[in-house]
């Protein structure tokens, strides 16, 4: 029976006997060491990572009541001394011992309690039981947890059975019955959990709360904790800086001068816009010069390359809103597929949502519209100029 030890936070060597090494069903070679100081992945909380006699131990899993150390190379000796990687352990702890605390500052604070919990690589989430989460309610929450941190309370750790919890104020009731591991923090949360903790709220340093979304009737809240913070503070102080540095202005500046940047840029986009617009209706009012006449009709057919389907579309427009009786086909070619825009003013009865019903068979596209104005797209099965040939046919 594999005795475990790896919930001793403070665990950095252990020695242990080796009781097997193979290949899971992966290929991917794994140690069962008598006991280990290595966490395995549980509990929202990843596996620790480091070495045994040498070997880069990747991966740590409990698999059917055992610990599986996965090795990069295998192990030659019986006798094994287990290295934890000690940078990792310790944000692992505060990361956790901060999720711990967060948590219980919304349970006081707001009444509301955490369902979901998730220690990634750079960040940390929590699902909050509430649909909406104000900045007042997270600052208040963090203010809350910060202070508790400062006050460098202990953490304490207790196994207890089912028969002890009505001693404590559980913030959530144990999934297990027996021997239950309680992360206590005296006067502020009572938990039950299996992960590595520091000895004190101190050691955990500081809680960021960094955003939050809705999820379904929830609220993902995404925070770091301890060195995390400050990593956080230094991507977003370089960020800062270089912005700062574009925009030639200071960081109580930065706001002001982005307002200004995007308000700029939006007036520049709407003169180029403007005169976007303006060149197509001089290009829709040259081409109606090429029009045929067709009985009472005026059609025109056209094909272009690299055009984008929205200028067709207002190409269109212009020219039948310019002419009434005009009939227009406009086609392009890009990236070997076909686009195209038919059009009628409000003098002619044909029906443009039919024809391009019949023009998609050819290009086996998809597209639709009414009986004045309609379009689609597919790949160039057949040539641009047979297509506006099919097109024409139905009205002359």
């Amino acid at each position: 029976m594999q005795k475990l030890y790896y919930n001793d936070a403070y665990i950095k060597t252990f020695q242990a006997l080796l009781q097997n090494q193979q290949e899971d069903e992966e290929g991917r070679l794994y140690a069962v060491l008598n006991q280990t100081g290595f966490y395995p992945t549980g509990g929202g909380q990843p596996h620790d990572t480091g070495e045994l006699n040498g070997a880069r131990v990747t991966d740590v899993e409990e698999v059917e009541g055992e610990i599986r150390h996965y090795i990069d190379t295998p192990i030659q000796e019986n006798e094994v001394t287990g290295v934890i990687d000690w940078d990792r352990r310790l944000d692992h702890m505060q990361q956790h011992a901060g999720q711990h605390i967060l948590s219980a500052a919304f349970a006081e604070t707001l009444g509301v309690i955490t369902v979901g919990f998730h220690l990634g690589k750079e960040l940390v989430t929590i699902d909050l039981d509430t649909k909406e989460l104000s900045e007042e309610q997270a600052a208040e929450a963090e203010e809350r947890a910060n202070q508790i941190i400062l006050e460098n309370r202990p953490i304490e750790l207790r196994w207890v059975d089912a028969a002890d919890l009505d001693q404590y104020p559980l913030r959530k009731q144990p999934t297990v019955q027996e021997n239950i591991r309680l992360v206590i923090i005296p006067e502020f949360d009572y938990n039950g959990c299996g992960g590595t903790h520091p000895s004190t709220t101190g050691q955990v340093s500081a809680i960021k709360i960094l955003d939050w979304e809705r999820q379904k009737k929830q609220t993902r809240l995404t925070f770091v904790c301890g060195g995390r913070v400050l990593t956080q503070l230094h991507k977003k102080h370089t960020t800062v800086k270089q912005v700062s540095q574009l925009l030639s202005a200071s960081e109580e500046e930065l706001a002001k001068a982005t307002a200004r940047m995007i308000a700029h840029s939006k007036s520049v986009e709407k003169e180029l816009e403007d005169a976007r617009n303006e060149l197509l209706n001089f290009e829709g009012v040259e081409l109606l010069k090429e029009v045929s006449l067709q009985g009472e009709s005026k059609v025109l057919g056209k094909i272009f390359q690299n055009r984008s389907i929205q200028e067709l579309q207002n190409l269109a427009r212009q020219m039948t809103a310019e002419a009434p009786e005009a009939i227009i086909f406009l086609i392009n070619e890009s990236d070997e597929k076909l686009q195209f825009v038919c059009a009628r003013g409000s003098e002619p009865g044909f029906s443009m949502k039919e024809i391009v019903a019949e023009l998609l068979l050819m290009i086996d596209g998809r597209g639709g519209g009414n009986e004045k104005f309609a379009q689609g797209g597919g790949e160039a099965s057949v040539s641009s100029e047979s297509l506006l040939d099919k097109a024409l046919s139905y009205v002359i």
